[in-house]
């Protein structure tokens, strides 16, 4: 009896089937992923991180937590997912009139914070139509025909369409830029000497303190560097207690003036003619005078020239003020310090710092 041999026949697939096969495993795989996530987004936004605390914070003197909450439009409930904070935020600045500012924060997984700081009233901003009372923020409080004391007062803006609970603002752009940088400015360095700020020409402010003291600011550009330039210059020693007028000149110089009439350059002596004499002192008239010495009116030619052109020394080592070119006043100090003579006008900026001790000069 013949043995039989067994052989195993190795079935291959062809390559067709096998790309086939992982194609549609690709796409089994893909669909699987889409369902998983469309159910997780779902669950997400109807079944989980629902709020079930609501929690108020920061300052409030005038509204309850419970107020807070209803005029933010959220309800224990709502899903954090689906729930647009910056329009809750929004609500409550608008329903609350004294609220100044409102943040609305999530804390999942389903609790949610609110927190509100209250409005002050901060300014008088005075119109034709009577004077609004508006918060650190530019808030409108409440309009009314007089003047709230002890808040400085704002005139020029002329706000358009004033309403309660809603920012003043003008039509004229510009004006809005420079009322917005004012008042934040004082606000955050804390100047409460400020009584009444002239916004009419927006390119060139006026700042009036409260000591009578008149700041001619310019545009506002770099408003908080002026203000304190300004209150650097009128603490220095030689102007505090007086009264005057502050004018920047330049970016970074803050001259003073007793007086608010013009006044030459300081330190420039103008150039003046002596009436020639003769060697004893008598003056001498060059016009229907006969006889001219051509060598003697030379010489006093050169004499006056040279008069002319000298500056006058100094009196004292305290007042060496002076430089080749005249007076110096911005050699480049910007930190509130002065040079000043005897016409009462002074100069600060610059960025001193070659003050010599020893002589006491710069």
């Amino acid at each position: 009896m013949k043995d039989v041999e067994k052989t195993s026949v190795e079935r291959k697939n062809s390559r067709k089937r096998i790309r086939r096969r992982k194609r549609w495993t690709n796409v089994y795989g893909l669909v699987v992923l889409l369902l998983a996530v469309t159910a997780g987004i779902t669950i997400s936004y109807t079944f989980l991180f629902n709020i079930s605390e609501i929690r108020v914070s920061g300052e409030s003197d005038m509204y309850s937590a419970e107020e807070i909450v209803v005029a933010s439009g959220i309800n224990e409930g709502d899903n954090l997912l689906r729930l647009d904070t910056k329009k809750s935020e929004q609500r409550i600045l608008d329903e609350l009139l004294y609220v100044e500012t409102a943040k609305v924060k999530r804390d999942f997984p389903s609790s949610l914070e609110i927190t509100v700081t209250r409005c002050i009233p901060a300014f008088n901003v005075q119109y034709d139509g009577g004077v609004l009372i508006v918060s650190k923020k530019g808030k409108i409080l409440a309009e009314n025909d007089f003047i709230t004391e002890g808040l400085p007062i704002i005139y020029g803006l002329d706000p358009s369409g004033p309403t309660l609970g809603k920012p003043v603002s003008s039509e004229n752009e510009h004006k809005n830029e420079a009322f917005t940088e004012l008042i934040s400015t004082m606000v955050s360095i804390g100047d409460d000497n400020i009584a009444i700020v002239d916004l009419s020409d927006e390119h060139s402010i006026v700042v009036q303190y409260k000591n009578d003291m008149i700041f001619k600011m310019g545009n506002w550009n770099d408003v908080e560097y002026k203000l304190n330039l300004a209150k650097n210059v009128m603490n220095d020693d030689t102007v505090k207690g007086k009264k005057g007028y502050l004018t920047m000149i330049g970016s970074n110089q803050c001259s003073f003036r007793t007086s608010d009439s013009p006044a030459s350059t300081p330190g420039i002596i103008e150039p003046t003619t002596q009436p020639k004499t003769d060697e004893y002192g008598n003056p001498i008239d060059d016009i229907g005078s006969g006889e001219r010495n051509p060598e003697q009116e030379a010489d006093f030619d050169r004499i006056n020239s040279t008069t002319a052109t000298t500056q006058p020394e100094p009196e004292t080592e305290a007042q060496n003020q002076w430089t080749d070119n005249g007076y110096d006043y911005n050699s480049g100090y910007d930190d509130g310090s002065q040079w000043q003579n005897d016409g009462g006008y002074s100069d600060y900026g610059g960025d001193y710092g070659n003050y010599d001790s020893g002589t006491q000069q710069w």
